[in-house]
């Protein structure tokens, strides 16, 4: 070949390769998988349908939903279970606001998650001239969540997806929200360049060590203490720190108490766990040591009568500085990651720790067990319609035979009873209401649960609570996941006795269709379904599933007067002191 050719060759390639182009599109995904994010949640649409198309075209695993809250609620927990944020994609507008819902739980939590929404084109919406589902999503996000940022650029989406996740995970977690208007995934840019402006986020959640004088401070409180008590929370969870927080109870041999999914950091029958004797703990001890735990409603702000008379003294372990003092004075504050701090504790303690005085720790497993004792019997009748505690002992051994099984929980009185008698053995696998107590998360946990974890899911719902995200069961069976879902059904909110005072042809507020049959629902998309009503039908029918590992509904019959106004909770609602003349 001619030196001429070879010129006229290479001209081309060259020529060829400055052709190469990328858009918004795979810019996106290419910075979500740089970032070895790989699933999204979402409901595909307007501007983001090919979107959804291509990121599955490219590797991604994209979950679709029937509604966008679900969708969110999954991503949440997927960030909970990961530490890396979990992507829900909505459109514009409706869905944005639904998928918004998610994000704030999510950032109530500590959550890290990153809410994508396709938006109006900014010179429409700014001089508000009425564009196809026109709103400023990012104003309407901002105080909902912890960080919201707006890409109008391709060259700017590799930082702008780095900044998302980077303010999601570090610090105290949360959720973050991304707006992308249309335009931005059809803008074109060299692929070359555009690789170039791709960003791997370098240590996203660095570690915050916390202090020594802090450190130093909080072993002379938990020195001083006489009738010492550990709260564990989510946070403590979250964390991933299971071997570092197991050795500091164990070696300092304190009594702890964990939060409703703390469960399991511990198991539930280790012989420090103060689960069964909560009352007791919380009004006797002297020094608490909170570790990720916050002392909002969940512990009655840290004050008031279940906490005794007796003055405390509590020691805070938190990332965040302004959760200190929030409720009461916190006499020893630790800020820093729980991982260091604890770490850090058990430095200090060394080898030689003075274990609690025996009339203590003696006093609290004397009561644990009067207590367990006390509730056998009622975990084991076979009543028929079936009571909580006869439903939820069968459960409860499920899950002791299957500790890898992960457990989700909502409801009133099927979380409140739920989360006292079912115990958990393993950190992260149990995943409930969290901290606003909402309905609705069920099934987007579910299946973020299975998804995530690849382990089997005993979803167990309140008939009233899987009304809110009911219609995901299609969701459960389109992606065959090994999900049980068992729903406690006693015809309405709380209960179903309820009746209308006029007389007028409309039931009360709070009772449902009398009989319903919720697994139905699951056998019209190819799920399995049972109908049981008694503790002995329901022990087969959830063994059978959970084997299967197929899509299951199990429609349970609760005794319609088996449950109590709000649950636990009752002192919450308001009650009228007018009597109508």
């Amino acid at each position: 070949m001619s030196a001429v050719a070879q010129s006229v060759d290479a001209n081309a390639a060259e020529a060829d390769a400055q052709q190469e182009l990328t858009d918004g599109f795979h810019l996106i995904i290419d910075a979500l998988k740089l970032n070895d994010i790989k699933t999204i949640y979402g409901v595909p649409g307007i501007p983001i349908s090919d979107f959804a198309r291509l990121a599955q075209a490219e590797g991604m695993r994209v979950i679709s939903f029937r509604h966008e809250q679900h969708a969110g609620n999954a991503a949440a927990i997927a960030g909970y279970l990961t530490q890396r944020p979990g992507i829900c994609l909505t459109v514009s507008a409706p869905g944005f606001l639904n998928g918004l819902t998610a994000l704030a739980h999510a950032t109530t939590n500590c959550w890290p998650m990153i809410l994508i929404s396709g938006s109006s084109e900014r010179e429409i919406v700014d001089l508000q001239q009425g564009d196809y589902e026109e709103m400023d999503q990012l104003a309407i996000a901002k105080p909902l969540c912890k960080a919201a940022y707006r890409i109008l650029h391709a060259q700017d989406i590799g930082i702008g997806v780095a900044r998302a996740i980077r303010a999601a995970v570090s610090g105290r977690p949360g959720g973050v929200y991304l707006d992308l208007p249309a335009k931005l995934f059809g803008q074109v840019m060299d692929a070359a360049a555009g690789s170039k402006s791709l960003v791997k986020v370098i240590d996203p959640a660095p570690k915050q060590l916390p202090a020594p004088d802090a450190v130093a401070r909080a072993l002379e409180v938990l020195k001083g203490a006489k009738k010492p008590l550990i709260i564990l929370g989510k946070g403590a969870s979250y964390a991933q720190a299971d071997d570092e927080i197991r050795a500091l109870v164990e070696r300092s041999g304190i009594p702890y108490l964990p939060m409703s999914m703390a469960k399991g950091l511990l198991p539930d029958n280790h012989p420090q766990s103060a689960g069964a004797a909560r009352s007791l703990v919380l009004k006797e001890a002297d020094v608490v040591m909170m570790i990720g735990a916050r002392l909002n409603w969940l512990l009655s702000h840290g004050k008031g009568k279940q906490w005794g008379s007796e003055p405390k003294k509590f020691i805070q372990i938190d990332i965040e500085p302004k959760e200190m003092d929030s409720n009461v004075e916190i006499a020893a504050p630790l800020v820093g990651d729980i991982g260091s701090c604890v770490s850090a504790l058990l430095d200090g303690m060394g080898g030689n720790w003075q274990t609690p005085p025996a009339g203590w720790t003696d006093m609290i497993r004397e009561k644990v067990e009067a207590n367990v004792a006390k509730m056998a019997p009622r975990l084991m009748n076979n009543n028929s319609p079936m009571d909580f505690h006869g439903a939820l002992g069968v459960l409860k051994t499920v899950i002791k035979e299957r500790p890898d099984a992960i457990l989700v929980n909502e409801g009133a009185n099927t979380l409140d009873f739920a989360r006292s008698i079912i115990d958990m053995y393993k950190p992260r696998k149990r995943l409930d209401v969290g901290t606003w107590g909402v309905m609705g998360v069920g099934m987007g946990s579910a299946i973020a649960a299975a998804i995530e974890t690849g382990q089997p899911v005993l979803a167990v719902e309140g008939d009233s609570a899987f009304g809110f995200s009911g219609m995901e069961v299609e969701t459960i069976c389109r992606y065959n996941l090994p999900v049980c879902i068992v729903i406690f059904n006693n015809n309405g909110i709380y209960r179903g006795t309820d009746v209308n005072p006029t007389g007028g042809p409309d039931v009360a507020p709070m009772v449902f269709v009398k009989g319903a049959r919720y697994d139905k629902m699951m056998e019209a998309f190819g799920g399995a379904g049972a109908h049981v009503t008694s503790p002995d039908e329901l022990r087969r029918a959830v063994n059978e599933a959970m084997d299967s590992g197929k899509p299951t509904l199990i429609n349970a019959v609760i005794d319609e007067q088996a449950g109590t106004e709000s649950g636990r909770i009752g002192n919450l609602n308001p009650q009228s002191v007018v009597a109508k003349k």
